[in-house]
């Protein structure tokens, strides 16, 4: 039928289109260790991934991973240009995920021997507790992720000796935590850009995702 020069209303489905979700811009913090790994899992996961040099490029982030390296050697570098004031207050109010050295720089407290961090997690970090690099093991068991037993690779590990009561264990060697989470915060002692599943880059950005819709 000719319908001239009538107007026809669009239908609803014309004129309401969902919503694209937002794509995540996570950034690695990239002065040392495997940030490049991170960087390659993340993307797979379908997210942006951004290597951070300097303090200025914090801006604009969903996230942030601290990834492994020497603990000592990330905080020769932050101690310039202010970088290290800068990333402390990121992280208090930002979500952020510290890998093995990583993990070390997010504890409130580092032994054997002491040093200075972020102090933002409520954990007490043992610095090379497992030995030198030849001590390194690749171990398999179960979590609090849903799935299989985890594989987690370990270099050089730290162990986390107390955790705080606001501190949640998602998985353990030897009866120590090796995966804890507090609020916006994760932490893990080994190397999960080194194994091929993505669960614990994936439960990052989970806890990225909650945090934005809060």
């Amino acid at each position: 039928m000719n319908t001239g020069n009538r107007n026809i209303a669009p239908s609803v489905s014309d004129t309401i289109k969902p919503a694209m979700p937002k794509t995540l811009t996570i950034g690695v913090l990239a002065l040392q260790g495997a940030f490049e790994a991170h960087a390659k899992a993340l993307e797979a996961l379908g997210v942006t991934a951004k290597l951070i040099r300097n303090p200025a490029e914090l801006k604009d982030l969903d996230g942030l991973i601290i990834p492994g390296g020497e603990s000592t050697t990330f905080l020769k570098f932050l101690e310039r240009d202010g970088f290290l004031d800068v990333l402390q207050s990121f992280v208090e109010a930002t979500p952020t995920f510290g890998t093995c050295a990583g993990a070390i720089l997010l504890a409130n407290h580092v032994e054997n021997p002491t040093q200075k961090s972020l102090a933002v997690l409520d954990i007490t970090v043992e610095r090379n507790a497992y030995g030198r690099q030849i001590d390194s093991a690749i171990l398999t068991a179960p979590t609090k992720l849903e799935g299989d037993p985890l594989e987690m690779v370990f270099i050089r590990a730290p162990r986390i000796t107390h955790t705080g009561p606001g501190v949640e264990t998602l998985a353990e060697r030897d009866g120590f935590p090796v995966l804890v989470r507090q609020g916006h915060l994760l932490a893990a002692t080994f190397h999960p850009e080194l194994s091929a599943d993505t669960r614990v880059h994936q439960l990052f950005l989970d806890l990225v995702q909650e945090h934005t819709k809060a």
